[in-house]
């Protein structure tokens, strides 16, 4: 039975009620008055059950689609505003002892070049990064605990924060690795992590460990219970995803809003953010090879659900969209996006390799490029990381957000950091188009004394002053 306070993934995941949920979905496809009292309650900005945002997926009455585009860039606006959080991936190893299908790293393969950044490589690596502009990193790293111990990872985040050069500083790092143990989600939240990452891949239990052949990710319940693990030992920000393109999406779709629906229930929290990742071809990966690829029809639409059945997370979009893709989808919900991205180890000093990267990258644009096209299209490239940085995670973070609070701090500290990144690294055209945002968007800093601060400190900044944050 489906049991969203149950910490065994077979009840939180419950695999009965996902398919009732799509079968329940599918039956009332075009019941145009139990949509109309769904998004009615969606209005609320309280959020949906699984089983509510399934019948919005499921919708096939054009002009209630329309409402539920329009309402998901409406909840978007409210609580995110038209600002995108930026940041960038950092590969610090690809052994894995893994065997999943739909990754390169596999330990199988012995095409791709393996590698393990030293510490003196993350040096290079994070001051390219920093000389690119960018303050968010998440790091990544294939499951193998001879290469890649938690010690190193711990060594890793203790250099990456201690790199200073010239006006660049990595100010949150976010960590995507494998599943652990409650230990070390504690020794990682002491070694100052913001957000723990984990995707799911799928929640289909037995395409799950189709997919997983063997290695320690085999394990369906070690796996799909590590949130629980993560915030016992101290992380208050995690973060959800599932690989869409493996398997069925409405089935991802339900289980992955079951997954936030048990984090709030145990924990009075939910996901900091959800990814939406779709598997993409590498070294001796083919996308066609796996049954669940979706449409970007689809894809759009599963942002927007996601958006207005839970509008306090972030949403994540990465490179491995295209620019069409991730220009649709930033209105319909996504409130973070990576830039100038390498997925390969040790690609951003170095030239990237063909056969070491992770993924196919869609989104080939240096991060200035990306900067100015964000701009183009009225949004406000924001590298702020203060809510970390200030304590404002967990459920005060989410009680900020909620509430529409968090808009007071996110748009002044987006200007401030969009400001930084105009007078150390933009090109001539972004610094230009950015001056003119950031004299228009002060003005809907909402109370008069805080436009006043925050007019003083972007002239501080142009002075050479930098970090400052509400």
């Amino acid at each position: 039975m489906y049991d969203p306070k149950s910490l065994n993934a077979q009840e939180f995941i419950c695999h009965g009620e996902a398919l009732d949920t799509i079968s329940y979905a599918r039956a009332n496809a075009q019941n145009h008055s139990l949509i109309e009292s769904i998004l009615d309650k969606a209005r609320t900005r309280k959020g949906l059950s699984h089983r509510e945002a399934q019948v919005l997926l499921e919708c096939s009455i054009p002009e209630l689609n329309e409402e539920i585009f329009t309402l998901a860039k409406q909840i978007k606006m409210d609580y995110y505003g038209n600002r995108i959080v930026m940041f960038a991936p950092l590969y610090l190893s690809n052994y894995c002892i893994n065997g999943c299908l739909y990754c390169p790293y596999h330990s199988k393969n012995k095409n791709i070049a393996r590698k393990k950044l030293t510490q003196e490589d993350i040096v290079r690596e994070v001051t390219a990064l920093q000389d690119m502009g960018h303050k968010r990193l998440a790091l990544e790293a294939g499951e193998d605990p001879k290469n890649n111990p938690l010690e190193y990872i711990l060594e890793c985040i203790n250099t990456i924060y201690s790199i200073k050069h010239k006006n660049g500083a990595i100010r949150r790092v976010n960590v995507n690795i494998a599943a652990t143990t409650v230990d070390n989600y504690t020794r990682l939240r002491d070694a100052g992590i913001g957000t723990y990452i984990l995707f799911q891949e799928t929640y289909l239990k037995d395409s799950y460990l189709e997919l997983h052949p063997y290695g320690p990710k085999h394990d369906y319940n070690w796996h799909t219970e590590a949130m629980d693990r993560a915030m016992f030992g101290g992380i208050d920000d995690v973060g959800l995803g599932v690989l869409f393109g493996l398997e069925n999406y409405r089935y991802e779709f339900a289980a992955l809003l079951m997954h936030a629906e048990h984090l709030e229930a145990v924990h009075g929290v939910g996901p900091h953010t959800i990814s939406v990742p779709r598997v993409r071809a590498a070294d001796d990966i083919d996308p066609s090879a796996f049954n669940g690829g979706i449409t970007d029809d689809t894809f759009a639409k599963i942002v927007a659900c996601i958006r207005i059945s839970v509008p306090y997370t972030g949403m994540i979009v990465s490179t491995r969209e295209s620019r069409e893709c991730r220009e649709r989808v930033l209105d319909l919900g996504i409130s973070q996006i990576s830039g100038g991205s390498r997925t390969s180890v040790g690609g951003y000093y170095e030239e990237e390799t063909e056969n070491s990267t992770q993924f196919e990258v869609n989104d080939n644009r240096t991060l200035d490029e990306v900067i100015s096209w964000l701009m183009e299209l009225g949004h406000i490239p924001s590298f702020c990381t203060a809510c970390y940085r200030e304590g404002r995670t967990g459920d005060r973070f989410m009680a900020l957000c909620k509430s529409g609070k968090i808009l007071n701090c996110c748009h002044p500290n987006a200007l401030m950091t969009l400001k930084e990144y105009l007078v150390d690294y933009a090109s001539p055209k972004t610094l230009e188009m950015g001056n003119s945002l950031i004299n228009t968007e002060i003005n809907v800093v909402p109370s008069k004394k805080l436009r006043g601060i925050v007019a003083q400190k972007l002239v501080e900044i142009e002075k050479g002053a930098r970090d400052f944050r509400i």
